[in-house]
């Protein structure tokens, strides 16, 4: 870790942020509690989530939820059973295990990701890269199913798992929504939720953990009739983008305007560049600049086994970069598999707005020639021509397929008719936006994470803070006491405020800076002579002292952004 991690992950722990899980029995890696002060910043940043990707898209997207638990026949369709993997690798003197890919990156410097076992041993062997613990030979690379297992009841065959996403759930529910949704495309479903994945090494705090929180936008649309994309709300947005192919190369991310992207094919779906630029106010509205920010395109070999395109939005910190969203498009990939397993029908049905004369193909079977052969005759060759299409069935007769010496085309033709369709069915394509609440969270404390003067401050968007406000008597006395928890009842029915009225003046300022709250209330003597408080600003820690009676009307324009120093007499520090 960084000085600046290390720095963050003791604030964290220190005041109530985040914290390694089961301290007392020595904590479990990837495991993380969020504390009071962190929950309520996660909360707001889930809340900022729903605003840009669901509110500002109330047209066509809607919230459900779905369970955590997930048969195995979902899992098994969906490909993670057999694709949800990483490589490890053993030390064969001391048997602890790594990441494979992981250690090379860290002892040999070479990216590897998305590489073979194979290929990664390969590596291990002409890099000469030894176990870090003891220098033992490491074995041969193997790969680790990163799935939590379960049994569902308690019956051991009945076997399921902690989902590992949530965008099963909306597959599987697609129908159900659609149904529900007016049948209309396009169509986003959006989940938020817990999510396990049993990581091998874990590392870097809230970056990689074994359980989280995921945000989650599944988004269907018709491939060939796509709706109205609103790239007008992000078209003009410049955004830095590492191509596949420019990444090979070694060479450094290039400013485009999303509409630009999606003219020159450098994101191949429109809808994507529109998630794209969503994601990108998102993550800017989280206090990360947008110059640290871009998107990384994953090679063919980097993106996940149901990806026709992904792109991982990474944040720069230092020389280090971390993944704060990705975003796949997932064609119609995850509907086939769950139709194909489940025996379901989750097609739609897209009605022309006249009929066409459409021509088809159909496969008649010669009855009265097969009835000349034998049983087993027939039985082969039903069998053989199951589940082919009249194309495919055409072109083997073009070809002069045989089945048991004699041609098919004895017994079977293709002819093509005209047909009137009022539609047709089809599998709606899908593009996903996906991120990590607790990245977020991590990323946006990071971000924030000032030192001044000796002193942390928390530089937190204001709606992000844990509290909006501050109240403080200046003093132990009972009238200035009194009168700051009038002030602090009558705040807390439109604002989310803390109350503190233990220890120095100065030592509370220092803990509700470090904690991100925008703004202190101070009540002291001069209070009751002219019924004035003094406001403070966390990042200036300059003062104005405002009379009781505009206190809600001076905290509306701060909240709006108006400028601190114009909405109250500037109050010397040392007053």
């Amino acid at each position: 870790m960084s000085d600046l991690q290390t720095k963050v992950m003791e604030l964290a722990r220190r005041r109530g942020i985040f914290w390694s899980s089961y301290e007392i029995y020595g904590g479990v890696a990837g495991l993380y509690d969020i504390g009071p002060i962190g929950t309520r910043i996660k909360n707001r940043i889930v809340e900022l989530w729903r605003k840009y990707f669901i509110k500002d898209n109330a047209e066509f997207v809607v919230e459900i939820e779905t369970p955590l638990v997930t048969p195995y026949k979902v899992l098994e369709a969906s490909g993670h059973v057999e694709n949800f993997t990483d490589p490890i690798v053993e030390c064969t003197k001391c048997h602890n295990v790594y990441r494979a890919d992981h250690l090379i990156e860290e002892m040999a410097k070479v990216n590897v990701e998305g590489l073979k076992p194979s290929e990664l041993d390969k590596i291990i062997r002409e890099k000469g890269v030894k176990c870090p613990k003891c220098g033992g030979e490491l074995g041969e690379v193997r790969l680790f199913n990163l799935l939590f297992e379960t049994n569902i009841g308690p019956y051991t065959g009945n076997k399921g798992f902690i989902r590992p996403e949530t965008a099963q759930g909306m597959f599987t529910s697609f129908k159900r929504v659609y149904e529900s949704f007016r049948q209309r495309l396009p169509l986003g479903i959006a989940q938020v939720g817990r999510v396990g994945r049993n990581e091998i090494s874990p590392r870097q705090g809230l970056i990689r953990m074994r359980e989280f929180t995921i945000m989650e936008v599944e988004f269907f649309f018709d491939p060939e009739s796509p709706g109205e994309v609103p790239l007008d709300k992000v078209g003009d947005l410049s955004v830095n983008i590492l191509r596949g192919e420019e990444k090979v190369k070694g060479e450094k991310p290039v400013q485009y305007k999303l509409r630009e992207a999606v003219e020159e094919k450098v994101i191949l779906n429109p809808w994507m560049a529109y998630w794209m630029g969503v994601a990108t106010k998102f993550v800017s509205a989280l206090g990360i600049p947008q110059s640290s920010t871009y998107f990384e395109e994953k090679l063919p070999h980097e993106r996940a086994h149901y990806s026709k395109q992904t792109f991982d939005q990474m944040v720069l910190i230092g020389e280090e970069k971390v993944e704060i969203s990705g975003h796949a498009y997932r064609s119609d990939y995850d509907l086939s598999r769950h139709m194909k397993f489940s025996g379901q029908d989750l097609t739609v049905f897209k009605k022309y707005d006249t009929p066409k004369i459409v021509k088809k193909k159909t496969a008649v079977i010669n009855r009265d020639e097969l009835n000349k052969e034998g049983k087993e005759f027939v039985k082969t060759f039903m069998q053989f021509i199951n589940g082919k299409s009249p194309e495919e069935i055409e072109e083997m007769i073009n070809k002069g397929v045989k089945v048991n010496d004699r041609e098919i085309s004895k017994y079977v033709k293709v002819l093509e008719r005209e047909e009137k369709v009022s539609g047709a069915h089809f599998i709606p394509h899908v593009v996903e936006p996906s991120f990590g609440v607790e990245r977020c969270l991590y990323l946006t404390v990071l971000n924030a994470y000032k030192e001044k003067e000796g002193r942390i401050v928390l530089s937190l968007p204001k709606q992000l803070a844990p509290y909006d406000l501050a109240v403080f008597p200046l003093l132990e006395r009972d009238e200035l006491i009194k009168k700051a928890k009038e002030i602090y009842n009558h705040l807390q029915e439109k604002y989310d405020v803390i109350y503190d009225d233990v220890g120095s003046i100065g030592k509370r300022y220092a803990r509700v800076d470090e904690i991100g709250v925008p703004y202190s209330i101070t009540v002291d003597p001069t209070t009751l002579l002219d019924n004035t408080v003094t406001i403070r600003d966390r990042d200036t820690w300059n003062q104005i002292r405002v009379e009781i009676e505009r206190l809600d009307e001076v905290i509306e324009k701060l909240f709006k952004g108006e400028e601190f120093n114009k909405l109250g007499r500037v109050v010397d520090n040392n007053e």
